[in-house]
């Protein structure tokens, strides 16, 4: 088999570990993205930036074994680079970027996990990551935590309600 140079959008990207890193992504087992990984042993997580909401639509909405998504979205002005750590194309401009090599597949229920470790990685600062939910997106904006005097009210309520170690 031949691997197929695609871009998909991933719904359940997931955080799991510091030390190593380690990023999980859940995938339909019969996307061409889940052959890819198994056979290459590697792949890219790009978290869009909220200037990228085609390119998520486009990776998205559209099957690889369809449409060749790279060649369009270069021609509606999208970039790509190679990345320095595995062979696979990355995305310019996204909030993040995380070259990953497979380090551990499962199968939960109708959903396959392929865990990455992290490799290399690259955090663009001037960018804001985009967020999907309920069929639209969303841009992340900072919640003020309480302040101190309210913080040290709860802290008190809780030290009220303390349970007695034994």
């Amino acid at each position: 088999m031949v691997l197929m140079v695609t871009i998909l959008t991933c719904e359940w990207t997931h955080h799991l570990s510091y030390s190593p890193g380690l990023i999980a992504v859940s995938l339909g087992p019969t996307k061409p993205t889940v052959e890819n990984i198994r056979m290459s042993k590697e792949f890219g997580i790009n978290l869009c930036a909220t200037d990228q909401t085609i390119l998520a639509s486009v990776a998205g909405g559209y099957s690889g074994r369809h449409f060749d998504k790279i060649s369009a979205l270069k021609e509606l002005g999208f970039q790509f680079y190679q990345g320095d750590s595995i062979d696979v194309l990355m995305v310019k401009g996204a909030s993040l970027s995380a070259e990953c090599k497979l380090f551990k597949e499962v199968t939960f229920g109708d959903h396959v996990m392929l865990i990455g470790e992290v490799i290399d990685a690259l955090h663009n600062h001037g960018k804001e990551s985009l967020i999907y939910h309920n069929s639209k997106y969303w841009s992340l904006q900072s919640i003020v935590k309480p302040d101190q005097e309210t913080r040290q009210s709860i802290k008190d309520i809780l030290e009220k309600h303390r349970k007695n170690s034994q």
